[in-house]
């Protein structure tokens, strides 16, 4: 038995806490010095050899600062790099498939994006050697026999070319200045950069400097850098980040096009499962405890492995990684609702805002509703929301609601977090302002957001330490506990990971359920719509300047509709039921346009 000991430096405050794991941990009273605290260390170190496992001080330390897991001897074998002393374990790598794209998925914190800065060379692997860093002949014989000895050996001889589009995308301007088109000019060695930037639609901003950039036009500016650039392996870390779902797939097919038919290998790390399921040829799952270890598992094919990972079961490695599986309804409903469950409603809407119009059909939502909201960035989407909140005033039309007594409140969950709530405020202190009572345990508010959504572990953390995610699920949870009528998410997927997501939707629909609120939740994700929404309203038009949105409207005529203005299909996988995206020109693609059922043919 491995026993591996994580200590997380950003929650450990031995200072305050008086060494609270040190002064109850049994090995101190025996000598066999467990738990010791170094002189100039900021936090202890756990003797992984001589630890009991009793588990004392992680219930001892009051910051969740302290993990102790057990794991199986011969797993050690297969261990890549860990980080430092009582730090994160990386077990095995993905294996990159020539003329292939190999997709990797998994929860934030096992190593994804570690796994692939060692296939970049970024990171030399230290094989959990921590005191004498590995040569590397040793490092290839750890290899010996497996394809990754062969991939090594070219790397570290310089015959392979590797280059990775990294995951922080607005840490580039930092670093890198200039005019797009210059700076895309400089990187063109394949004499392909016309064609990638007209497929990937970056004319517009050419001429723009790179400080000027939004989020969504600098993840393209970075995949146009990385295909112009030759190589033999391609690493795409979390492609469609700030993208809309029109820009995702144009994203998924030019990274194909411009490296399947050269014979060049792909690596995509990506938490969006229609567009990993788009991309990908084969799949591996990582999986462990986040910030702990991360073990990647053997390659998949792409809808073999992403229903392994649903399910929460690999069974060639005979592991469940997860307590229960993650299920999608078989067939979407069509719900007929009756006026008196009316609690919010509109009329024809128009707004004008800097140059752009939005025009809304009028429509209603209703008691334990879930609206959808489905289009391309720049096309009002935040804008109708922001009518609905009572921050913008329509131009033309208004909303009023059916709810008598005091009438009806708002929650709203923004679009941009980082200014909503202060940085040296705790998470503790922001929920207890939304609702206090949400964070006494055994309520159901705490069961179902506070502990789902992780936010409990959060507690004594600053805000300004938070990483996206963190911030993303507190916004979140302290949108959801506040008393409400309706509740309007603005993109609550961004920064999160597949399991994270899908924890979200299930905490929308158990608060709205229970309070009979309603909830519009504006999304890019769509199997986290089909997974979430009872209604979508399809907003279209030209982005920045024209907008056009639908009434809310069933789930299969809306994503009918939507589906063929993005040009993909989607059927229903038969083990999991979720949606999966037909290959384009393949035999179900062309029989499901031509019968105009885009959304799935019925089962």
């Amino acid at each position: 038995m491995v026993r591996i000991a994580v200590v997380d430096i950003d929650l450990c405050r031995p200072s305050k806490c008086n060494r609270e794991c040190y002064r109850f941990c049994p090995g101190t009273k025996t000598g066999r010095k467990i738990i010791e605290f170094i002189e100039g260390r900021k936090h202890p170190l756990i003797h992984e050899d001589t630890c009991l496992g009793c588990g004392i001080c992680i219930k001892k330390c009051p910051y969740n600062a302290i993990t102790i897991v057990n794991l199986p001897d011969e797993l050690e074998r297969g261990c890549v790099h860990r980080y430092g002393p009582n730090g994160f374990k990386l077990y095995k790598l993905p294996i990159p498939k020539q003329g292939k794209v190999t997709g990797v998925i998994g929860k934030n914190g096992t190593g994804k994006t570690t796994s692939i800065r060692i296939l970049a060379g970024e990171i030399k692997p230290n094989l959990g050697l921590i005191e004498q860093e590995p040569s590397w002949d040793e490092i290839l014989r750890f290899f010996r026999g497996s394809e990754l000895q062969t991939y090594f050996k070219k790397l570290v001889n310089g015959k392979i070319r590797v280059v990775h589009k990294i995951q922080y995308v607005d840490k580039v301007p930092r670093i890198v200045k200039g005019y797009v088109g210059k700076l895309l000019e400089r990187v063109d060695e394949r004499g392909l950069l016309k064609d990638i930037v007209d497929d990937l639609r970056l004319k517009p901003i050419l001429d723009r400097k790179l400080s000027q950039l939004s989020g969504g036009e600098l993840q393209k500016f970075l995949i146009a850098a990385v295909l112009a650039k030759d190589a033999d392996l391609y690493l795409f870390d979390e492609p469609s980040s700030y993208l809309d779902v029109f820009e995702r797939i144009r994203v998924a097919r030019t990274i194909r096009n411009y490296t399947l038919k050269y014979g060049k290998s792909v690596i995509v790390v990506e938490h969006d499962l229609a567009v990993l399921d788009y991309l990908s040829d084969s799949i591996h799952v990582i999986f462990g405890v986040p910030g702990v270890y991360g073990i990647v598992s053997n390659p998949y094919g792409t809808g073999v492995g992403v229903n392994n990972f649903l399910e929460g079961f690999l069974p060639d490695l005979n592991m469940r990684i997860r307590s229960e599986p993650i299920k999608f309804r078989i067939k979407p409903p069509t719900t007929t609702w009756p006026s008196e469950k009316r609690i919010l409603a509109w009329t024809k809407i128009v707004k004008k805002l800097n140059g752009f119009t939005l025009s809304v059909e009028e429509g209603y939502a209703h008691r334990g509703e879930i609206v959808g909201i489905l289009g391309p960035n720049g096309i009002g989407k935040t804008t109708f929301i922001r009518i609905l909140a009572g921050e913008l005033q329509a131009d033309e039309g208004t909303v009023y609601s059916f709810v008598k007594g005091e009438g009806v409140s708002v929650s709203y969950k923004p679009q941009y977090i980082t200014q909503i709530f202060s940085e040296d405020n705790t998470v503790r202190n922001v929920l207890e302002k939304a609702n206090r009572e949400a964070l006494t345990p055994g309520s159901w508010l705490h069961h179902d957001v506070i502990v789902s959504l992780g936010v409990n572990k959060l507690y004594d953390r600053y805000i300004g330490e938070l990483s996206g995610g963190e911030l993303q699920k507190v916004a979140i949870a302290a949108c959801l506990i506040r008393n409400a009528n309706i509740y309007l998410l603005d993109e609550p997927s961004a920064y999160l990971d597949v399991e994270e997501r899908l924890a979200v939707a299930k905490a929308i629909k158990r608060v709205v359920e229970q309070r009979e609120a309603v909830a519009f939740v504006v999304e890019h994700d769509l199997i986290i719509q089909d997974f979430l929404a009872d209604t979508i309203m399809v907003f279209r038009g030209k982005p920045s300047i024209e907008g056009i949105a639908l009434k809310p409207m069933n789930l299969r005529d809306a994503m009918n509709i939507f589906l063929k203005d993005l040009g993909i299909t989607f059927r229903r996988d038969p083990r999991t039921y979720r949606p999966r995206v037909n290959k384009e020109g393949s035999y179900l693609d062309r029989e499901q346009k031509r019968l105009n059922e885009y959304y799935y043919v019925s089962i």
